[in-house]
């Protein structure tokens, strides 16, 4: 194991919240592998999914579902975060490091998105229409990077804001009567897609900004 290089990494406020720190020391105490933290928040990200979509095949407690579904997407997010700190605290990094940072969070994306897109009110094509989003715009982050910019993770709608509204969605609903009926999913998927839209508008502009400064 070689000592950890911090590079690039997606700025975030709750990395500085106490008990981030103390859950991540924690961890890194009990020589937790950061890679094993990426790939629980995988199974946690398809887990999330899987319930998504089965929301559509049932009658009786359906709420169960869309709460379990947020649920895991949160406890997705938060593997995305401690794999990083823990990387940070126990200064280690592997060979496949970057691998596991990557590849774990494009299955969570795309497994998330379409199931969401089978849910109950939602709407297939927007799921995966939705997924190809979620997977081009870390390949713009990614590319920015192998052309001498930097990696670009600004929104308005990057990882933590999709999830944030597949969450808000599931939530409202598994609580709301009548939610599912006015089609709330369908709508999380088309604002999570002109986010995505807008967003890969930025990242282009401040790529391109920044080279043609160098």
């Amino acid at each position: 194991m070689k000592e950890y290089q911090i590079g690039d990494r997606r700025p975030l406020s709750s990395r500085g919240w106490g008990i981030s720190q103390q859950i991540a020391a924690w961890l890194a105490k009990k020589d937790v592998n950061p890679n094993v933290i990426s790939m629980v928040a995988m199974v946690c990200g398809i887990a999330a999914g899987l319930a998504f979509a089965a929301t559509s095949g049932v009658s009786h407690h359906q709420w169960l579902l869309w709460v379990g579904g947020a649920l895991l997407v949160q406890l997705r997010l938060l593997g995305n975060l401690y794999d990083g700190m823990v990387a940070v605290l126990r200064q280690i990094a592997s060979p496949v490091g970057e691998l596991f940072n990557e590849v774990p969070d494009r299955m969570s994306d795309a497994a998330t998105l379409i199931g969401f897109g089978y849910a109950a009110g939602s709407n297939v094509l927007l799921g995966f229409i939705a997924t190809c989003f979620a997977l081009f715009l870390p390949y713009l982050r990614a590319m920015g990077k192998v052309v001498g910019a930097q990696q670009e993770f600004c929104g308005p709608m990057a990882k933590q804001q999709r999830m944030a509204v597949v969450t808000l969605a599931a939530v409202v609903s598994a609580l709301i009567p009548g939610a599912i009926g006015w089609k709330v999913p369908t709508y999380a998927l088309w604002l999570i897609i002109a986010g995505c839209i807008v967003t890969c508008v930025r990242r282009l502009h401040r790529i391109v900004a920044t080279l043609r400064v160098r």
